[in-house]
């Protein structure tokens, strides 16, 4: 009954936020030039919808840092709470003949140099449909160009075995100037457009939808701490990520 709830919840704020949170144009991956939202994962969609015994498992691994690994207050986590798991309960709701299997990867305090060393032993070794990346909270202490050559690394990794990326820019850090462009926050999530624009591939700008999210009440109400979002928080990631399998 939970989940049940918990998935019409998502859906209902679809509808409500889409105008005011920005979430219908810029999460839905709006500004990856010729990538189509509705096509890029058609085949996916397929399997979704087929039935016993025509099914399969479709996979996706979450990649990243301590935000899809589920940190909120460190050192405390709520896995159940996080944007992996709030994608599976949406996408269970509107494909109920699908089996479903999302496998978190995240590590907390790790940065992309991390991740893409250990992509194909955590991520492509359970020959995923889909992958997503988030880790630019943590690439600010590598810097932009190491940061670039870690994610290129792993989004041509995952093209090669012909699996779908969806790149994530960072969620919010309180204590980032996010009015400055040359804030170390807002460079990266400017570099990740870039590199969705590049590989075509799926984008949620997760910065920008917490920025318009927030507009009418402040960012602290969607975070747990300074640099990891709660429950509502997550919430915003999922219902953009559940767009593009919609």
């Amino acid at each position: 009954m939970a989940a049940r709830l918990a998935a019409l919840l998502i859906g209902a704020l679809l509808a409500a936020c889409g105008a005011s949170s920005g979430v219908s144009s810029v999460g839905s991956g709006g500004g990856v030039p010729g990538l189509e939202q509705s096509h890029y994962l058609a085949e996916i969609k397929q399997a979704l919808r087929a039935q016993w015994p025509q099914n399969r498992t479709v996979t996706i691994v979450c990649h990243g840092h301590s935000v899809p690994a589920g940190y909120f207050k460190t050192p405390r986590t709520r896995s159940l709470d996080a944007y992996p798991n709030l994608l599976r309960i949406a996408l269970a709701e509107h494909y109920p003949y699908a089996v479903i299997n999302i496998i978190v990867s995240g590590i907390g305090g790790e940065n992309a140099e991390a991740g893409a060393e250990r992509f194909t032993r955590d991520v492509l070794a359970h020959r995923p449909d889909v992958v997503t990346i988030d880790y630019a909270l943590n690439d600010r202490a590598i810097g932009l160009d190491r940061a670039r050559a870690a994610w290129m690394t792993m989004i041509e990794a995952a093209q090669a075995q012909q699996i779908k990326v969806i790149l994530l820019t960072p969620t919010p850090d309180l204590n980032a100037n996010l009015d400055d462009p040359n804030d170390p926050l807002n460079q990266h999530a400017a570099q990740i457009r870039q590199l969705a624009a590049r590989y075509h591939v799926g984008l949620i700008d997760s910065l920008q939808i917490f920025q318009r999210a927030a507009a009418d009440g402040g960012l602290p109400r969607f975070m747990a701490q300074f640099n990891h979002p709660n429950r509502a928080g997550h919430q915003l990631i999922a219902e953009a990520l559940y767009r593009w399998f919609e």
